[in-house]
């Protein structure tokens, strides 16, 4: 594992396209801005085994609606700022 000091406002660069930047340290909790492409999945942990329409709030309005994934996605707000 590389273990990596970093402060407010500096990136770690993974690959070509992936930017993690610190946004905050407040106590024992930071704050971390992540830039991938759409099809690097990015998650916390905890969440990383549960099944999928726990994870993308989209797939499960799908599954207890008659509206598509594409529409839910809107209905979700899910928003994706590329730089």
């Amino acid at each position: 594992m590389l273990v990596l000091a970093r402060r407010v406002g500096e990136e770690i660069v993974i690959g070509d396209d992936i930017r993690v930047t610190v946004l905050e340290v407040r106590g024992n909790q930071v704050r971390l801005g992540i830039v991938a492409p759409k099809s690097v999945r990015v998650l916390r942990q905890e969440i990383e085994n549960r099944p999928a329409d726990l994870v993308d709030p989209p797939l499960l309005l799908a599954r207890s609606s008659q509206l598509s994934p594409k529409d839910t996605r809107i209905m979700a707000g899910m928003v994706r700022i590329a730089r």
